[in-house]
């Protein structure tokens, strides 16, 4: 729980999730995402807050308790890396280890995680961005915190160094099962890394929960967005090279996706954008998509602004949306609790990290 008056802004925001996993803020700019982290960190004192996790209160004003930030194990990074330009790799990452016991995150380890072994004699100045974010998270954590907060780590990226580094954060999150608060505003970090997703606006929480449910409510603004879809948990359950195909599995559903170069039982997540998801009412006789997937109307959101209306869908183990014309949900006869099939093409399941 947190509050705080800004000049132009009321924040009143309240939300519970596992401490295990990434739990990714996502709001527009200027929604309150930051003051959340800062608030974590004890670098900004709210009105009124309790904040706890994993079982740890750091802060609680109704009670009196307000740790300050160099008592509560956090790690920060954010846009910028900070990093100390006379400084070598090596030694802005031994930095982080001056003021704590030696802990559970090593040295060797994080040089591993993070692929920075051939950084280590390099300055700050001769790195990339995305080098440069990998040492500072790579410092983060060798300070030995219990919580990793990242605001928007990101951001002053451009689409390619964005590339290289969203497969180190995948590692982190598995690696080391640290609890992380990830702040972002784009929605491609949010379908790579959360396991738990928290939607701000305006300093409220709009919904939260874990990602793949979030993702998939068709009444979430998510859903209101160009780049609206759902987002599965799923795993390798076979290959087929003659076909060139992957049977992905996700609860009770499969999917085929192009061949894939992951070991059978790999876990991986997908993300199916609802402007790709057919709906049908009876199986075609004969068509060229490979994924016909059966499912059940939970709920059918009208958007207005895009004279469209999206469809969320219940399966077995999850749930898509679906973005259609009025006319189509007239013409199939749709409405919440009615059968439906969603017909989706292998090669608009997009893959990624697991």
């Amino acid at each position: 729980m947190l509050r705080h008056r800004f000049p132009a802004m009321q924040m009143d925001i309240g939300f519970e999730v596992p401490a295990e996993g990434v739990t990714v803020l996502f709001g527009p700019s200027g929604s309150g995402k930051s003051t959340i982290i800062n608030a974590t960190a004890g670098l900004l004192r709210p009105d009124a807050c309790r904040i706890e996790v994993g079982g740890t209160v750091l802060a609680d004003t109704r009670a009196g308790l307000w740790l300050p930030p160099e008592r509560r194990r956090v790690g920060l990074v954010f846009q910028d890396s900070r990093l100390f330009p006379h400084m070598s790799v090596a030694t802005n990452l031994r930095f982080g280890m001056r003021r704590v016991a030696p802990g559970p995150i090593g040295f060797d380890e994080v040089v591993d995680l993070l692929g920075i072994g051939a950084l280590l004699q390099r300055r700050p100045h001769t790195l990339s961005g995305g080098e440069r974010q990998r040492v500072g998270i790579g410092r983060a954590l060798l300070a030995q915190p219990h919580l990793l907060l990242m605001d928007e780590p990101l951001a002053s990226l451009d689409a390619a160094r964005k590339t290289e580094i969203l497969p180190f954060l995948t590692r982190l999150k598995t690696a080391l099962k640290l609890p992380i608060v990830y702040v972002t505003h784009a929605l491609d970090e949010v379908m790579r890394l959360a396991d738990s997703l928290v939607l701000i606006e305006a300093g409220q929480v709009v919904g939260y929960g874990p990602a793949p449910e979030v993702a998939a409510r068709a009444d979430m603004p998510l859903a209101q967005r160009d780049d609206a879809g759902a987002v599965l948990p799923c795993r390798v359950e076979s290959h087929d090279p003659g076909r060139a195909l992957t049977r992905l599995v996700d609860g009770g559903v499969a999917f085929l996706v192009p061949l894939l170069d992951l070991p059978v039982g790999a876990a991986c997540r997908v993300r199916i954008p609802a402007r790709e998801v057919i709906l049908a009412g009876r199986p075609p006789e004969a068509i060229s998509l490979h994924n016909i997937v059966p499912g059940t109307v939970r709920r059918i959101v009208a958007d207005p602004g895009r004279r469209s209306v999206i469809v969320e869908i219940a399966l077995p183990g999850g749930g898509l949306l679906s973005r259609v014309t009025p006319d189509a949900i007239a013409r199939l006869a749709l409405s919440p609790g009615a059968p439906v099939l969603a017909l989706i093409k292998s090669t608009s399941i997009e893959v990624l990290g697991g």
